[in-house]
């Protein structure tokens, strides 16, 4: 694979296909019998609309438009035009709060555009309460079921209207002037929760069937249940007006991935790649990876007395004048710390009524990432860890660049967990305290690639968080200590191509 450069290769791709093809005439039924909901074109919902309610006391907020270079001002202003004409966004000529976008080129040199509501209006709007399914709701209503389907909405909040008297609210200031969102625009802090209640609503009374925000599970104990659960759920999504891409739905699974659990015909299990990064972790091979590799057990030892001792075998290994050399002794410490990082004692399964902690690192090698909860006695356990490491292209990236990546392989890959919840995200690199912190919005001097970057976690509500390096042992341990050939995912490996290009 090496030799040959095959790691770059999409498999993943064939694979769905392979898999999909016994079901290709179920698919083309589906398509044929609900044809508006596979149809190529944003949705509009027409049974209900969004609101938003701002807290007491608050003032407007008005933000001036930003900075657009003379030689995207023609693209931006054509972009904004689309939107006009899709229905979007409306202009305007007077607004009392106003908030200003961010742009980004794509790869195909178009431009992308997004509000900064962290400049003013997420601060003082009143958080939507509604309550988001726990995993054990998911779970119990998927209990008993032997297939599943996967329906990913298509740009699932803008299929929503926003009621008149808010669009007031969701206005932006551009070179071109001012423009209202007619749909729920992303980044909005309330938007998870009112997305949530419309699916709730749209799909109320179909069983083996949860929505999780714009993620629509379907089971089934039976094919003939199954078949019956999904035609009801695309036949509420056609009343409702949604539409989904069929490119990123899956029907007709055997077995699903949901939550770090496996679901199948055999019930609910742990899914074993929540803890793959430990059980394919390779032991240190030089005095900086053994640095790391002690650094995590300092931080596991604050917990459990018994991480102390692991220390032992290998602190003569950084003597001065000592030669590295890996025995017994140390691979026999090093097995049973991985033992103890899988046991019940440092995992926990995923309850997001518990505080969400996620972490991430960077080396030169690779990307560590970790989501746990903080128990009420200060405890944490891992829910999930996860790694990968760097393409050549990203090998080449500034250490800013490498931290800030890793931030976003850590809430893409837990995106399922975090997305509409709070959470506390960690860093040990402390200049991205200035760019993900939002406390005046992106500036918009930011280098391009991190204002892409930025322009992603606008969508999850944290709070960052600055952890010294010596304290961040759970998450460097992952982005030193790993397998060479765990490679990227496919999406990675396409977005840093699509990075360079860019650029």
């Amino acid at each position: 694979m090496d030799k040959f450069g095959l790691w770059d290769v999409p498999f993943s791709s064939f694979c769905k296909l392979v898999g999909q093809a016994a079901n290709t005439e179920q698919i083309d039924e589906l398509k044929s019998k609900f044809p508006n909901v596979f149809i190529d074109r944003m949705g509009l919902c027409t049974k209900t609309e969004v609101q938003f309610t701002l807290k007491s006391d608050v003032r407007p907020v008005f933000r001036p438009k930003r900075p657009v270079s003379y030689s995207m001002e023609s693209v931006v202003a054509d972009e904004l035009k689309r939107l006009e004409g899709k229905g979007i966004i409306s202009p305007v000529s007077y607004a009392d709060w106003a908030a200003p976008i961010v742009v980004v080129r794509k790869p195909d040199r178009s431009v992308r555009i997004c509000a900064d509501f962290s400049t003013g209006l997420n601060d003082a709007l009143e958080s939507n309460n509604y309550p988001l399914p726990l995993p054990e709701d998911i779970f119990n209503r998927m209990a008993g079921c032997t297939m599943f389907s996967h329906i990913d909405l298509s740009d699932a909040y803008l299929q929503v209207p926003v009621a008149e008297e808010s669009k007031k609210l969701v206005t932006i200031n551009t070179h071109l002037g001012l423009y209202q969102y007619n749909r729920l625009p992303p980044g909005i802090k309330s938007g998870p929760g009112a997305f949530q209640q419309i699916m709730d609503a749209m799909l109320t009374g179909i069983s083996c069937t949860t929505p999780f925000i714009d993620d629509i599970l379907v089971g089934g104990r039976t094919p003939e249940e199954h078949k019956r659960n999904l035609h009801l759920t695309l036949q509420r999504m056609e009343e409702y007006g949604f539409t989904v891409k069929i490119q990123k739905c899956r029907f007709f699974m055997r077995q699903v991935k949901y939550l770090g659990q496996l679901l199948d015909s055999q019930g609910i299990r742990p899914d074993p790649d929540k803890v793959k990064a430990i059980v394919n972790m390779p032991p240190p091979h030089d005095v900086s990876s053994l640095r790391s590799y002690l650094g995590a057990v300092n931080y596991y030892g604050k917990y459990i007395r018994e991480m102390r001792n692991l220390r032992q075998p290998l602190d003569a290994l950084l003597k001065e004048n000592s030669t590295f050399q890996w025995t017994q002794a140390c691979q026999l410490s090093f097995d049973r710390f991985k033992e103890i990082l899988q046991s019940p004692l440092m995992l926990t399964h995923y309850n997001p009524r518990f505080p969400i902690v996620v972490s991430a690192d960077a080396s030169n090698v690779g990307i560590g990432a970790r989501i746990a909860h903080r128990f009420p006695d200060g405890l944490e356990k891992a829910v999930y860890h996860a790694f990968r490491s760097l393409t050549p292209a990203e090998s080449r990236y500034s250490q800013i660049e490498k931290e800030a990546l890793g931030l976003i392989f850590a809430v893409t890959k837990f995106h399922r967990m975090i997305y509409g919840r709070q959470f506390v995200l960690q860093t040990d690199h402390k200049p991205l305290l200035a760019i993900f912190g939002f406390k005046r919005g992106i500036t918009p001097y930011t280098a391009n690639r991190l204002q892409r970057w930025a322009l992603t976690m606008l969508l999850y509500e944290f709070r960052i968080e600055y952890i010294s390096t010596d304290h961040f042992g759970h998450a460097d341990i992952l982005s030193r200590l790993i397998n060479s050939h765990i490679k990227p995912d496919e999406d990675y490996v396409i977005a840093s191509i699509e990075i360079e290009k860019v650029i």
